[in-house]
């Protein structure tokens, strides 16, 4: 082989393979485009159906946190007796109770509002126990003591729920 035939066999190959890397090259395009596309219908039909669910989810985590606001619960939870002790035990018991049945939910929450629940719920407990410690001597007069206690401050459960109606307005 001469030179001038190494030069000619160079010049019909060099569009040759100019041709197939800009073919490559769009094929490769191609293929990334088609599968972004398919990803983002996959994820939009997962999405219209996962919704709905995420939804449900959220309406009974503020139902739960409004079952155990502090008002809400010691109207709805009578005392059972007179003893006080009992009756702090019954409301915790009650929230515990709350908190367990709508367990499941956080797997369609993010991890933050769970955390914010959680910590509504060991909130609403702890202030339950800390008037508890209060110098009243009968469940009623911890029901007294427990509003009273509670009456100026915000609740846990609505600044909790205020973060959940927050993640619900970035859902959309």
């Amino acid at each position: 082989m001469t030179g001038d035939q190494i030069y000619q066999m160079f010049a019909y190959l060099l569009p040759a393979v100019v041709t197939g890397a800009v073919a490559f090259y769009f094929f490769r395009l191609h293929t990334k485009n088609e599968e972004g596309r398919r990803r983002y219908l996959l994820h939009k039909d997962s999405q219209k159906n996962t919704l709905p669910i995420r939804l449900q989810a959220y309406e009974r985590m503020a139902l739960f946190l409004e079952r155990i606001s502090i008002p809400s619960l010691v109207v709805r939870v009578k005392p059972l007796s007179a003893n006080k002790m009992d009756y702090e035990n019954l409301l915790i018991k009650n929230i515990e109770n709350e908190f367990e049945h709508n367990l499941s939910q956080q797997i369609y929450l993010t991890d933050e509002c769970w955390s914010v629940i959680k910590a509504s719920k060991n909130a609403t407990i702890k202030a339950i126990r800390s008037a508890a410690m209060s110098q009243a001597e009968t469940a009623d007069k911890l029901r007294e003591d427990i509003l009273n206690e509670t009456m100026d401050k915000q609740s846990p459960s609505a600044t909790a729920l205020a973060y959940v109606k927050k993640e619900i307005s970035e859902l959309w």
